[in-house]
């Protein structure tokens, strides 16, 4: 008998005609909105599949539309560098500041004539980066803080308008980027089942994204039924010619599977780009999704890469956000918050208001000069709106509505926590608590040290921290290192288990790099981004205490304001005193192994990925490891990776490896080559 007739192969046939069968129909109905089959049909064609890899597991491949369902519960999503970093967009909020967006780029080109753009919704949903190997759905990322973001790749799986197999006139390497959302429908649908659960409705789609998307059960997340639109592509050095304009981004992206959203205009010059936001600023209530208002994209891929980025965001797009929802409530009190840094800031408390989407009972007041300049009361009546629909902001008291009895609210002159004297800032807006022992302001600041950014102490959140201030165990950040298990176990809702656990944590937290302990210092202006620089610069601590405040002005990002502030840190005596308490308790204050101030890049120029499961190091250790001398560390394999680190059960990206004859390692291998200054 002929093998290729045999009633395996039979069987084989009609398994991958079955997955290509149902991949179509998923795109002809999550795409293109135009299915062909009943949902019954549907059906019937995942019931035979999911019966032949029943009897046939070896059949089943990583694209199966039944893998869509859902996978293993998730330990912990993984930090994932991106290719290109997410950078955010400029908002704008009127014609305005469009046209002004467009003069910009017209002078910064020296150019007179108009310039073609390509306006598209801004999707209210959640921006991620999708990889694909091979044309296999690879890896989906969230965008994070722009440079990492975590991996949601099995979540992003059983999101059924994501094709897992692209066609065959895809490129085999690429990255797209998009965003998840969902429909008003199934926000409906999922309130309707937690209702009739007795449980609490969600407020609005976005939010219930961002949730769905960080559930550790990637079948919860298949019931929740997101969508996703995509909007650009990454392409590899051998593709990156492909595409000259973003009109050509989009229709390749259909043409290779993508869901593309529909409504999207090529404008000839800024007066049709305006035109174009404006007849949305109704039809937009007509979606069957949120949108918050506009996106606007130079469409030349060569002028926009003459206009370049900011450190924040590229100089060749914008947003143009619709005009804010508001609302009138009653101002019920003023509560004064202190921050980390000591800074207060004062909270309007209202009575509870719907608000676009959700209901508000708390907004900023920004500052108290704000409150002095609005004149916000206690008792006033306020027009509340959320900033961006976001953050929800008092803008204004109504007068007529004023109360006799209603008084301006006083300025500080003490802190509410602590009693001690405040000061406003010289060059600022912010009144400080002036107390290095504030209460409220070592909460704040431990809260920010154990994050996951920064010392990442998993299990020391807000109602433990109350409680080890409260009760004097931790006066400063370096009294984490000196708690006991005895002195946890006498707190609330903590047993052995749990105090074990945090005693685990925060011992492992010595090892983080230096980037993430200077994050988690909180010195004021210094977030994640410019601590990396910083560690990459000074690579110990005590280089960077030491270091004159002009050399600081030197280094990219670090003007006069932030050079200030990091000196003013390091020359406070608390603080001193605490990055010497932190040295002696044995937290890590350095780049390398070697507590010398000097480094080595004995990897330097090299790249690098890993793939499979290391022994001694995590993903992030390992990764960690290599950019601290020197190297460099990417997601994919390609021609210039100079190397490719295999640990246990390595994926596909050993057989690339191979196949461009890139140099593969072991675990091992790799300890001998730092050990020998390769």
């Amino acid at each position: 008998m002929d093998l290729f007739d045999s009633p395996l192969e039979k069987e084989r046939e009609r398994y991958e005609y079955l997955c290509k069968e149902i991949e179509k129909h998923n795109e002809l109905y999550y795409v293109h909105a135009s299915p062909e089959i009943s949902d019954y049909e549907y059906d019937m064609l995942m019931k035979e599949l999911e019966e032949i890899e029943r009897k046939y597991p070896q059949f089943r491949t990583p694209y199966s539309p039944t893998q869509r369902v859902g996978g293993k519960v998730i330990d912990e999503f993984k930090s994932v560098e991106h290719s290109v970093p997410m950078l955010s967009i400029d908002n704008t909020y009127n014609e305005g500041e469009i046209k002004e967006f467009n003069n910009r780029i017209r002078r910064t080109l020296d150019i007179e004539g108009d310039i073609g753009y390509v306006v598209e919704l801004k999707i209210d949903g959640v921006a991620v980066a999708i990889r694909y190997s091979n044309r296999i759905f690879s890896q989906a990322v969230t965008r994070g803080d722009g440079f990492r973001g975590d991996d949601i790749t099995e979540n992003a799986r059983t999101i059924k308008s994501i094709p897992l197999r692209l066609s065959d006139t895809a490129p085999n390497s690429l990255e797209v980027r998009g965003e998840i959302f969902m429909m008003n429908k199934e926000l409906e649908r999922l309130n309707q089942i937690r209702e009739e659960l007795g449980e609490e409705p969600f407020r609005n789609p976005r939010n219930t994204t961002a949730g769905t998307l960080k559930q550790k059960d990637p079948r919860q997340v298949a019931q929740r039924r997101l969508s996703a639109f995509f909007y650009e592509v990454i392409l590899d050095e051998t593709n990156k010619n492909l595409i000259k304009t973003h009109t050509d981004t989009l229709n390749f992206l259909k043409e290779w599977g993508f869901p593309v959203n529909p409504h999207w205009k090529a404008c000839k010059n800024i007066e049709e780009v305006i035109e174009y936001c404006n007849s949305w600023r109704e039809k937009r209530y007509s979606l069957e999704y949120e949108i918050d208002g506009m996106v606007i994209k130079v469409n030349e891929h060569a002028i926009r890469d003459k206009l370049g980025t900011t450190s924040k965001s590229p100089r060749w797009i914008i947003a143009y956000k619709f005009p804010a929802e508001t609302a009138r409530t009653k101002l019920l009190n003023i509560k004064i918050q202190v921050g980390k840094t000591g800074a207060l800031t004062p909270v309007a408390e209202m009575e509870p208001v719907p608000l676009a989407g959700t209901i508000v009972k708390r907004a900023t007041l920004h500052n108290f000069e704000e409150l002095e300049r609005k004149d916000i009361r206690i008792g006033d009546t306020v027009e509340i709106q959320k900033a961006g629909e976001i953050i929800p902001q008092v803008i204004r008291p109504i007068i007529e509505l004023r109360p006799p009895e209603a008084q301006p609210f006083p300025l500080p002159e003490l802190c509410p926590v602590c009693g001690s004297k405040v000061q406003k800032d010289p060059e600022g807006v912010f009144y400080r608590c002036l107390s290095a022992d504030c209460p409220a302001q070592l909460k704040q600041k431990i809260q920010h040290y154990a994050q996951r950014r920064a010392m990442d102490i998993e299990g020391l959140g807000p109602a433990l921290v109350e409680q080890l201030v409260d009760k004097g165990l931790v006066k400063n950040i370096a009294d984490l290192y000196r708690l006991t298990k005895e002195q946890l176990v006498q707190l609330e809702r903590m047993g052995n288990k749990s105090a074990d656990n945090l005693i685990n944590a925060i011992q492992e937290s010595k090892n983080r790099p230096l980037n993430a302990l200077l994050y988690g210092l909180g010195i004021r202006h210094v977030g994640q981004h410019l601590a990396e620089i910083l560690a990459n610069q000074f690579r110990n601590i005590d280089d960077l205490m030491n270091v004159e405040i002009e050399k600081l002005k030197e280094i990219s990002e670090v003007g006069p304001v932030v050079a200030r502030s990091i000196k003013d840190f390091f020359s406070t005596k608390a603080n001193i005193e605490l990055i010497e308490d932190l040295k002696k308790l044995g937290v890590r204050t350095y780049e390398t192994g070697e507590n010398t101030g000097t480094v080595k890049n004995i990897l330097d120029g090299k790249t690098f990925v890993v793939t499979g499961t290391l022994k001694n190091y995590t993903r992030d250790q390992i990764e960690q490891q290599i950019k601290q001398l020197g190297g460099k560390v990417t997601s994919s394999v390609s021609k210039n990776t100079d190397f490719v680190l295999v640990g246990e059960n390595p994926g596909t990206k050993y057989e690339k490896a191979k196949q461009l004859g890139v140099k593969t390692i072991t675990e091992i291998e790799f300890v001998d080559m730092i050990k020998e200054g390769i």
